[in-house]
């Protein structure tokens, strides 16, 4: 064969696998980018379920520390009450069969109702999560805090609105940064919150983590969108048991409240009318079913004070872990709610 047919067939051979080679390379570049892109896809549906999953939660959370609140504030209303009955018994431990109330002194309840009525007031414009993070760390002791001074030296009880909440959590954080504080950040974690409203503190899957950015290399890309999934699937599996207990744990509070409220109105009603007839509330000349009424107002008080004390997140010993749900206080607590609301209404 002729030397230039010869030289021309191994070009034209060496043509057909450059060209070959190049669909090749164009395939791979294609899938590349279609993985890369994938990935990405995935991962912003991830994220964008994670942002759900908290909002949902948040708003249970919210209810419930919103909840806790009001009905600690309300306890002025017993407290005021209270007081003007004269030679009334003091209320110990209330036993009630098998249930057992704790004892409370009346300027407990006082402070825990000023307290709460601080913070409610700066609840209104507050950012979603504060509330739940009131919850989170028990509501009752965030509303005694509430009574302590700001870094200005005044009374945080005479503060209002957001300025009081603000207060209160630069004092739940060791007092004002500039004072050498933790201020409000360091407040907000002690309150179960990362920072203020952005959500509860679940420990070290803290959720910008499970927002990375994907690489622009495919297997790369790839292998990052499964860990961070693999974060989000945690978190979401969390938040979920805990939008469960907060709204489990709120329903009974309801239950409770709803017994309260009118043993509450009732006693308000009772005690108004002695005073109008003799000018004065003589416990001794009570009914037997008005001091009944009494007995069973202190302990529903004293059931709900104790509801409000649970913590329903405790944070995790390693920053590395998530933090506890509180599931065991949550549930003798309800279990406790349940047996003392038959005492009452039996």
């Amino acid at each position: 064969m002729p030397l230039p047919l010869i030289i021309g067939g191994i070009a034209a051979a060496a043509g057909a696998a450059g060209v070959g080679s190049g669909i090749h390379g164009a395939v791979k570049m294609k899938e590349a980018s279609d993985t890369v892109k994938a990935a990405q896809k995935r991962n912003e549906k991830n994220v964008a379920r994670l942002e759900d999953c908290n909002k949902s939660t948040m708003e249970v959370m919210d209810a419930l520390g919103n909840r806790e609140m009001k009905i600690l504030a309300s306890f002025k209303r017993f407290s005021d009450v209270f007081e003007k009955i004269q030679n009334r018994p003091e209320f110990k431990d209330i036993v009630k069969g098998d249930v057992t109330i704790s004892a409370y002194t009346p300027q407990e309840i006082k402070d825990a109702a000023v307290g709460a009525g601080v913070l409610l007031g700066g609840l209104g414009g507050a950012a979603l999560g504060t509330a739940g993070g009131f919850a989170a760390a028990g509501a009752t002791t965030a509303a005694v805090m509430a009574l302590g001074t700001a870094s200005t030296g005044t009374a945080i009880a005479s503060l209002s609105g957001v300025a009081a909440t603000n207060a209160t959590l630069a004092a739940l954080g060791g007092g004002a940064l500039a004072a050498g504080g933790g201020g409000m950040a360091l407040g907000s974690m002690i309150l179960g919150g990362a920072t203020l409203g952005v959500g509860l503190l679940i420990g070290g899957l803290i959720f910008n983590a499970a927002g990375g950015k994907i690489s622009d290399k495919a297997d790369e890309a790839y292998s990052q969108m499964l860990k961070n999934e693999k974060k989000i699937d945690t978190v979401c599996e969390y938040l979920e048991r805990l939008k469960f207990v907060a709204s489990e744990y709120d329903d009974v509070l309801q239950k409770v409240e709803a017994i309260y409220e009118p043993h509450l109105s009732k006693l308000e009603k009772t005690v108004a009318n002695k005073i109008v007839i003799n000018g004065i509330c003589d416990y001794n000349k009570f009914a037997d079913d008005e001091k009944k009424l009494l007995e069973n107002t202190v302990l529903l008080v004293g059931l709900l004070y104790e509801m409000c004390k649970v913590q329903i997140v405790k944070k995790a010993k390693s920053e590395d872990e998530l933090n506890e749900i509180n599931e065991v206080d949550a549930s003798k607590m309800i279990e406790k709610s349940k047996s003392a609301l038959e005492k009452v209404v039996a």
